[in-house]
């Protein structure tokens, strides 16, 4: 995440919203590891990898409608012998992408500090 925070900074100092898309679960071969995130600014800009590119095009569709909506997606992508020329991983695996719009303000501490 460290190095999308630039890019999040800076489309947030524009004026621009983000979500993040965060690769929450992997089966099988896939292309990137649990964690990695894609960061998708309201303008259609965007930063990191979820899945070394084959499904980026359909993370950012919906991130820029969860930006519209506000509400989180979990998606699934992965292939199949019916999916052959569907979006989905070359590589056989499946992953689980959680997209959810970045926060404006940052959370408040437990403790009520700020």
């Amino acid at each position: 995440m460290r190095d999308l925070l630039p890019n999040i900074e800076r489309w947030r100092a524009a004026g621009h919203s983000v979500a993040v898309a965060t690769v929450v679960n992997t089966q099988g071969s896939a292309p990137r590891p649990t964690g990695s995130k894609l960061a998708v600014a309201s303008h259609g800009e965007f930063a990191g990898s979820v899945s070394g590119g084959c499904v980026e095009p359909a993370v950012i569709d919906v991130s820029l409608d969860v930006l519209r909506t506000g509400q989180p997606q979990l998606l699934q992508f992965g292939i199949t012998r019916d999916m052959v020329w569907d979006i989905g991983l070359a590589c056989g695996g499946t992953i689980e992408v959680f997209v959810e719009p970045l926060e404006s303000q940052p959370p408040r501490s437990l403790d009520g500090r700020g």
